[in-house]
């Protein structure tokens, strides 16, 4: 979900590629001792400021948490807008640095050009996809968790009426939205579900206008999914009462009476995974992904454990009922479809 305080979508809300690249599994990092000390440089290049948008905050960890293991030199570069997202590529190449890290779509067309024009230099991109051979895209099944989101919040909801706030009406977002509908429906197919677009990534106010219209309409549990406006949504939760969820990161953990889910992407843990498979040499050109079975996505207390009270809307009969779904998916005994395929 893009300038996102997170994703909250994700804040960026992350936009993963449909791009026709070669699609593996990732596999999930392995424990044991940390790999030998390496000499190589590593540059990790966001395509916006780090702060507002936990999206990349949580990025940039992961690289200085493989640079403190794995004794690799790791530097981060912001960029102040979309167009100094080339100028920071092509000074990274200059400076001669062994991987080249970027993210997000907004960093696509930027990427496809530096990279084609230095075709020995290796890069990587996480949360979208570019289809050239000396680039590594990572990207997320959101609609995985997306789907269990929406199974929570069909048992959940006590009037039958749930809503989501997306960002906007593009492909990527569809793994939010339609995973989401499509959880709802398997618990509760009585269930009516509203959704609206603010039509920007940055627009809290518009978020919050939607969120007390969904209200109005009798929703009892309305989710976030436009980035930075889901302070909106959050804010409009507050002042109203009903309930609502977060992206990316725990986001309950700053209101739980009125945050009582939030959908989780790992960019801190696939951005470690990248810098771990590069000075291990492990790293793979090629596109790979990560969802439930891979721990890359989630949800909060479902697959991961959190230091907020669980709501009592939710309660634990929904977590425990939610648990097995996920089990399932994993399994591969329910198939949730990549929507934007």
């Amino acid at each position: 979900m893009k300038k996102v305080i997170f994703s909250v979508l994700a804040a960026t809300v992350l936009l993963t590629g449909c791009g026709a690249a070669k699609t593996e599994t990732a596999s999930p990092a392995a424990s044991g001792a940390p790999a030998a000390k390496s000499d190589k440089k590593i540059i990790l290049i966001t395509p916006e400021k780090i702060g507002v948008n936990p999206f990349f905050t949580q990025m940039d960890e992961g690289v200085k948490k493989a640079s403190k293991e794995f004794g690799v030199t790791v530097k981060t570069v912001e960029s102040a807008d979309a167009s100094a997202i080339e100028q920071n590529l092509r000074a990274a190449v200059a400076d001669n640095y062994d991987l080249i890290i970027t993210s997000s779509f907004t960093a696509e067309d930027a990427l496809k050009k530096v990279a084609t024009e230095n075709p020995k230099k290796s890069f990587a991109i996480i949360d979208t996809v570019v289809d050239l051979p000396n680039v590594r895209s990572v990207v997320f099944r959101e609609h995985e968790a997306a789907y269990l989101l929406g199974a929570a919040a069909g048992l959940s909801t006590k009037k039958n009426i749930v809503g989501m706030v997306a960002a906007v009406d593009i492909p990527l977002i569809k793994k939010y939205t339609v995973g989401f509908q499509e959880g709802l429906k398997a618990t509760n197919p009585n269930a009516k579900f509203i959704v609206n677009y603010v039509g920007s990534f940055t627009d809290p106010a518009k978020a919050k206008e939607l969120a007390l219209t969904q209200f109005s309409q009798g929703a009892d549990f309305i989710a976030g999914a436009s980035a930075v406006g889901d302070l909106g949504v959050f804010e409009a939760a507050k002042e109203k009462g009903f309930y609502t969820s977060g992206q990316d990161i725990d986001r309950t953990l700053t209101d739980p009476q009125h945050i009582v889910l939030s959908q989780l992407k790992g960019t801190d843990a696939v951005a470690y995974q990248t810098v771990k498979d590069f000075v291990n040499g492990t790293f793979k050109f090629g596109a790979v992904d990560y969802g439930l079975k891979e721990d890359g996505v989630g949800l909060t207390f479902v697959t991961r454990e959190t230091t907020s009270a669980l709501s009592p809307f939710v309660g634990q009969d929904v977590i425990t009922k939610v648990k097995a779904i996920r089990d399932d998916i994993v399994s591969g005994k329910v198939k949730v479809e990549n929507p934007v395929k």
